[in-house]
């Protein structure tokens, strides 16, 4: 522990200074200087494409900085890769997970730890870690069969055998429910009391305020403030992270739901993943005029419910699914759009929008098969009308506020926050009847999600069905008109937002809707 009499005099766990990185004449980084101390959490804010990601892989071994010096308990360093990083003591819990589901829990982290600490009983290790540090894990079971909350704590307890001084995590609350949100911060709270430092990458400012002490904030890859984050408030952070007031979603109230436009009737489908999760007995509809959200913790049946209503995966029950009234047996996802509806799915790069094209050539994409207002992009004998197209990109851009180099660049080029709003706002500008929308602000910034969650908004109040699905509770709570919860592939009933608590929803994820469904045979 550090004694807090002669904490002046010790020098800074990690410490980066005048750091620079450059992508050819692009500066990710711009001379950036970093201390971390030992026993706190601090904070890195920014929104995306600040530069977060890159500082990060730089203290983790996996870019090497263009200038500028990082420095090791008072020692200058070079960190050639991962490996030396976790060599010194620096650990790191990312986004998405690296993990192999057709593997035990403790034959996955065998496969990152050196050869020394695979030695002994390591199921033992695990086992006792594991309760010791409140992350139960049951060392012998098979990934596949696992939470996604369980499977953040496989991660966290592959960095903690290695004994970490340093634990970097990335968006840790993204995929876990309230209550394992609340069992995360008590482990971090443990960890930084024995000494280690956290470093804690999030969009959730309220989470930030709660359990960091420092906070450092990037905008365009330079450092704009340093602050104690609670002694700020949200608003504050985000006008530090974004460089203006940033924006307050506007709830208007719905004028009433009108005529069922998306409509689920006893569907069960079983998936088509090795690892994935058949549907049961699927019931909902969604009204002109109403946003419904679904939440749950990912890998919950979310991903294959969105493939069968847009069309992507066929349905076995005929019959189970209407939009606008009709029914969508054989239907495919031109078809489905053709009647009025539009998907955004969870991944953005290769679902949501092909990396290596062009911006322009990504909405043709879902534009090319229906006539949209105001015309068709697609003219038959005469070819695809490329103006209309290069004017869409542009006032999407406008619209949506995508950032960009240059006019048409590619899908590729742009930061996920900034993809993110392209994507949505290619569907929205389409006017749709029908929206369904998996993750709206997935790992976008605050001023982003602010953007998304009120064209979400207003398009609803226009009179379109909306369609949310969701992990992210403050984003459910603050469109939604009703909700119901996934999990294990069965969906709750659908409660009025105003009728539900936080802790109900995240019980309700955690599966205690489940038996009740079964019981009543609902």
């Amino acid at each position: 522990m550090l004694d807090k009499n002669n904490k002046k005099e010790q020098p800074a766990l990690l410490q980066v200074k005048n750091i620079s990185k450059k992508f050819g004449d692009f500066y990710a980084n711009d001379n950036l200087n970093l201390s971390i101390e030992m026993g706190k959490v601090h904070a890195l804010l920014g929104e995306n494409g600040a530069g977060k990601s890159t500082l990060v892989k730089m203290m983790y071994g996996a870019l090497q900085p263009t200038s500028g010096s990082i420095f090791w308990q008072g020692k200058e360093v070079s960190i050639a890769s991962p490996a030396h990083a976790r060599e010194l003591g620096i650990g790191m819990v990312f986004q998405h997970f690296s993990l192999f589901e057709a593997l035990s829990v403790s034959e996955n982290i065998s496969l990152a730890l050196p050869p020394v600490l695979r030695k002994g009983d390591l199921s033992q290790r695990i086992a006792d870690l594991s309760h010791d540090y409140g992350l139960p894990l049951n060392p012998a079971a098979l990934v596949a069969d696992l939470s996604v909350g369980e499977r953040q704590r496989i991660e966290i307890v592959r960095c903690l055998l290695q004994e970490p001084k340093l634990l970097i995590m990335d968006e840790p609350t993204a995929v876990l429910t309230p209550q394992e949100a609340q069992a995360l911060f008590a482990t971090l709270r443990r960890l930084v009391k024995e000494g280690c430092a956290v470093l804690y990458i999030s969009h959730r400012l309220e989470e930030v305020k709660r359990i960091c002490q420092d906070a450092t904030i990037l905008r365009h890859g330079k450092l704009i403030a340093e602050v104690d984050p609670q002694i700020e408030t949200a608003a504050t952070l985000a006008k530090l992270m974004v460089g203006t007031s940033v924006h307050e979603v506007s709830r208007m109230a719905s004028s009433g739901a009108g005529d069922v436009l998306l409509s689920i009737t006893k569907m069960h489908q079983a998936s088509s993943l090795p690892f994935g999760i058949d549907l049961v007995d699927i019931n909902l509809q969604v009204k002109s005029g109403e946003i419904l959200a679904i939440a749950g913790v990912a890998g919950n049946g979310q991903g294959e419910l969105f493939s069968v209503i847009s069309g992507e995966q066929s349905n076995a029950d005929k019959g189970s699914i209407t939009l606008v009234g009709q029914t969508c047996d054989g239907l495919g996802i031109n078809q489905r759009r053709c009647l009025g509806a539009a998907f955004v799915p969870e991944e953005r790069i290769g679902h949501g929008a092909v990396e290596h094209l062009n911006l322009t050539d990504n909405i043709l994409l879902s534009r090319h098969a229906c006539n949209d207002t105001p015309s068709s992009l697609n003219r038959g004998w005469l070819g695809i009308d490329r103006e209309q197209l290069s004017q869409l990109n542009k006032v999407i851009g406008i619209d949506y506020d995508v950032r960009k180099s240059q006019e048409d660049v590619t899908a590729a080029s742009l930061s996920g926050g900034n993809l993110q709003k392209f994507v949505v706002g290619r569907e929205m500008n389409r006017k749709p009847k029908i929206l369904v929308i998996n993750q709206p602000t997935w790992g976008v910034d605050a001023g982003a999600a602010a953007l998304i969650r009120q064209a979400v908004i207003d398009l609803s109040r226009q009179g379109s069905a909306i369609l949310i699905i969701s992990q992210d509770l403050d984003e459910i709570f603050e469109l939604a008109d009703n909700i119901a919860v996934m999990s294990r592939g069965q969906l709750s009933t659908t409660y009025s937002a105003g009728d539900l608590s936080r802790e109900e929803i995240g019980l309700m994820m955690a599966g205690s809707h489940e038996q009740a469904t079964q019981e009543t045979g609902a």
